[in-house]
């Protein structure tokens, strides 16, 4: 239970109820019947488990409170999870906008907000996406957005030929890399797939495309990599993929290839490397946006905040199992090194 462990507050816990729909993946926090019917309700939309990692709902629930909300006292949250199939995400949102949530926060990315935006014009939404929210029509500026919502966008899709660049930094002598993109998520996976394309070109290397929309799909992936012998593997900004992190990351170890993803989750459940925008970081500014949406402030006149904050994790753990030695500038550089 995320909450309980983010905050540690098991004596809340023992007034609340738990629920566990399966086919949708409600996770409800109910302090009393009185209370939950005076409180008001943030439905929380994720990509993978609603068993999101403490840390993280730790930083969420920091940035509401900053804004004088905690969790059980004088808000509730509902927290709904896709599993990854984004074909769930418009009966989720329908059936919050029909609960008349307060607000509605997706850090489950793009696909999600596109959702929540199609259901409703009137209640607030917070979103997180790796994508720029103009280009991809969510909002009209990121200064000025206009309609109902607001919220962080990452440096994710970005930085993806930097994450391209650290892996061939770490293997001077490969030649041929693979991309592992989530084709259903269509907006970060042309940007992610032109841009390591383009860099992959600049400095002469062959880059293979591999497309994943499923956990059998990752599998025969992998299997792919193995058969063409990729020297190394950049995985893809995808809601999708990051909830897939420990697949992911136990498959590059049974494969032995060398990978690079984008969140520290990778990196700690034996990814190689993860470089990009700081997870918790994102969360907290979603959380303290979340919390102004809930005083009433319009997103319209809530400029859409930049993570620029970037964390590279080393696992030289993994690095000592897969036989790569770390340059000393490369691991001198990093946020964090896992031994």
């Amino acid at each position: 239970m995320w909450y309980a462990e983010a905050v540690g507050l098991g004596r809340l816990m023992r007034r609340r109820e738990f629920i566990a729909l399966v086919g949708g993946a409600v996770t409800t926090w109910v302090p009393s019947a009185h209370a939950q019917s005076s409180l008001p309700v943030i439905g929380f939309i994720d990509a993978g488990s609603t068993k999101r990692s403490p840390e993280l709902m730790a930083a969420f629930v920091r940035g509401l409170a900053e804004n004088g909300f905690v969790v059980g006292r004088n808000v509730t949250i509902e927290s709904r999870s896709s599993g990854g199939d984004e074909r769930v995400l418009p009966g989720i949102v329908k059936d919050l906008v029909q609960r008349n949530v307060a607000v509605i926060t997706t850090p489950a990315g793009v696909l999600a907000t596109m959702a929540a935006k199609g259901a409703t014009t009137s209640i607030p939404i917070a979103f997180l996406v790796a994508i720029d929210p103009v280009a991809s029509g969510l909002v009209a500026s990121l200064s000025h957005p206009g309609g109902n919502l607001t919220g962080v966008t990452t440096l994710n899709v970005e930085v993806a030929p930097k994450r391209l660049e650290v892996l061939h930094e770490l293997l001077p002598q490969a030649k041929t890399f693979a991309l592992l993109v989530n084709p259903t998520n269509a907006a970060n996976t042309a940007a992610t797939v032109r841009d390591l394309q383009a860099a992959a070109q600049k400095t002469g290397l062959a880059l293979q495309v591999l497309n994943a929309s499923s956990e059998d799909e990752i599998d025969r992936a992998f299997a792919t990599l193995d058969a063409d012998h990729a020297d190394g593997l950049v995985i893809g900004t995808d809601g999708f993929l990051i909830s897939r992190s420990e697949q992911l990351a136990s498959l590059t170890l049974r494969y032995r290839i060398p990978s690079i993803f984008q969140y520290r989750t990778f990196a700690m459940a034996g990814g190689l490397i993860s470089y990009g925008s700081s997870f918790s970081d994102t969360y907290y500014q979603l959380g303290l946006y979340t919390g102004r949406l809930l005083k009433g402030e319009k997103p319209a006149d809530l400029p859409v905040q930049q993570s620029t904050k970037v964390e590279l994790i080393i696992n030289l753990k993994t690095a000592k199992i897969l036989g790569i030695t770390v340059p000393l500038p490369l691991s001198g550089r990093a946020d964090e090194v896992i031994e």
